[in-house]
């Protein structure tokens, strides 16, 4: 998954769709990414543009929210540009083809069908600290977990330095120890209306990962005297907003990462 110790992945692009409604179809979106989208950034991903890319779905779900998030990684913004230039002129492609075959139902009436585009929405992400392990096993599709933070308005770098002297340390064991494939903390490259300023995201093979990550950070407190454990507690309190915090759980169900070399 990128360079063991490194932020080999520096911009994810994540696209949140929501399948509602008497036609949720949820083969039929999987059949639309394998066949539209899929393509494209297999073939940007070969060429060395696309880092990583996938597909997830949230292990919980409820009313209007996400069902199922679709992700990419690049290292700057020209990635970005020539992934958006490969999928318009991939739609474009199929809607000229389609033109002359005249199939019962174009790419575009799919895509209208099956989920609602007014209820899609996107975040450009960039990682500011990472880790990765080994690239999984073939056929892992792996399961990860997001923390959603909001930090105090001006106390944005005093977060991220605190969670990098308490958090980092026991992550980079995890990762070093092999229980968890990757981690890294997160800010929007591109601020949108999100009630949040940092995510952090950690991703292990299987659901067993995160019950070893909650149990690593209980042991590491625990070696710590009632008043370390205290202060860890307040300086983090004192730098975000507890009650707006939230998580979710997903699990994926494409995941690509190139080939080995």
């Amino acid at each position: 998954m990128g360079e063991q110790g490194s932020v080999a992945w520096m911009f994810d692009r994540k696209g949140q769709i929501i399948l509602e409604g008497e036609n949720l179809d949820e083969d039929e979106l999987m059949n639309l990414v394998k066949t539209v989208g899929a393509p494209v950034r297999d073939k940007l991903m070969a060429e060395g543009v696309i880092l990583a890319w996938g597909m997830e779905t949230p292990v919980l779900r409820y009313p209007g929210g996400t069902t199922h998030l679709i992700w990419f990684s690049v290292a700057n913004w020209e990635g970005i540009e020539k992934v958006q230039n490969a999928m318009e002129a991939q739609l474009a492609k199929l809607a000229a083809d389609e033109a002359k075959t005249k199939p019962a139902k174009t790419t575009a009436q799919r895509q209208r069908e099956t989920f609602d585009m007014s209820k899609t929405r996107d975040w450009l992400a960039r990682d500011v600290t990472a880790n990765y392990g080994p690239p999984p096993a073939a056929g892992v599709l792996p399961v990860t977990r997001y923390n959603f933070i909001k930090a105090k308005p001006g106390k944005s770098a005093e977060y991220r330095a605190t969670w990098e002297k308490y958090n980092k340390p026991v992550f980079d064991k995890l990762v070093s120890d092999g229980v968890i494939l990757a981690y890294g903390m997160s800010v929007e490259e591109v601020k949108t209306d999100g009630d949040f300023t940092h995510f952090v995201w950690m991703a292990t093979a299987n659901m067993a990962g995160l019950e070893k990550i909650g149990a690593a950070f209980a042991a590491d407190r625990q070696r710590r005297t009632e008043d370390e454990r205290k202060a860890i507690n307040d300086l983090f309190t004192d730098v975000t907003e507890p009650d707006k915090a939230r998580s979710i759980v997903t699990r994926s169900r494409i995941f690509r990462l190139p080939a080995s070399k």
